[in-house]
C-alpha cells in the first residue's frame, strides 16, 4: 500500500529534491526528481519583456497574496491542454491546502473587476520557494500569470529568498531567464537556502500600480 501523502512528507520531499504529482490515469501520487533542475533567477538575470513591464505598471490587475489559495489550486488543476494532462488530483489539492493553513503554501493572485483571472501557487520553506503551477483565464486574464510571477520574484527578493525552484524548464519560463543546474548543484543551493531565515510576509507591494 502506498504511503499516504502528508504535509510533513511533502516538506521532507522538497528538502531531498523531490516533489509529488498525481498520475492522471490512476490518481495515485508519485514522487519525481529532475536533472537538470530549472530555477527562476532572483537576481539581475530575471528578465521582463517591455510589453509585460507596461502591463505590470498599468495596474490592469489587482495583485493579492494568499486570499484565494483554494481557488488558485482549482484553476490550476483545470487549466490543462490536451497534451498536458492534469497532475493536480484531489489528494494533492488536499495536502497543499493543509500546507497553506499551516503557513507553508502560498498563492499570488491577479484579480480584475472583482474576479480571479490568474495566479500561481507554491511552497515557501526557509529561504527556498518551490513553484508548483500557474494559470490565466483566457481573455480577461491575458498575461495575468506572468504578472503574478513578476510580483512573486519581487516578493522573494525583498524577503531574502535564495532559491526559486521551477522544476522543469520550458519555453514559457525561459523568456524570464529561467536557467538549469545539475541535481547535485541544486541540492547544494537548496542546502544553503534552507539555512536562511527568509520572510514571505514583507511590507507593501512596490510594483502595484506603477
Amino acid at each position: 500500500m502506498a504511503r499516504p501523502i502528508t504535509p510533513e512528507l511533502v516538506l521532507t520531499g522538497y528538502l531531498r529534491g523531490a516533489f509529488p504529482m498525481c498520475e492522471p490515469e490512476s490518481g495515485r501520487v508519485e514522487w519525481f526528481t529532475c536533472d537538470p533542475r530549472a530555477l527562476v533567477p532572483l537576481d539581475e538575470r530575471f528578465r521582463i519583456a517591455q510589453s509585460l513591464s507596461r502591463v505590470v505598471r498599468s495596474g490592469r490587475f489587482q495583485v493579492r497574496v494568499d486570499t484565494a489559495f483554494e481557488q488558485v489550486m482549482a484553476n490550476c488543476a483545470s487549466d490543462r491542454g490536451p497534451d498536458n494532462r492534469n497532475w493536480i488530483g484531489p489528494e494533492i489539492t488536499e495536502v497543499y491546502c493543509e500546507l497553506h493553513r499551516l503557513g507553508f503554501a502560498h498563492s499570488v493572485e491577479a484579480w480584475r473587476d472583482g474576479k480571479l483571472v490568474g495566479g500561481l501557487y507554491g511552497v515557501a520553506l526557509k529561504g527556498a520557494f518551490f513553484g508548483e503551477s500557474m494559470f490565466s483565464v483566457r481573455g480577461a486574464g491575458t498575461d495575468a500569470s506572468k504578472v503574478c510571477l513578476v510580483h512573486l520574484v519581487d516578493r522573494l527578493r525583498r524577503g531574502g529568498f535564495l532559491v526559486c525552484d521551477s522544476q522543469y524548464a520550458n519555453d514559457h519560463m525561459a523568456r524570464f531567464g529561467v536557467y538549469e543546474v545539475s541535481a547535485k548543484e541544486y541540492l547544494s543551493l537548496l542546502e544553503d537556502a534552507v539555512e536562511t531565515d527568509a520572510r514571505w510576509d514583507v511590507e507593501g507591494d512596490p510594483l502595484q500600480g506603477r
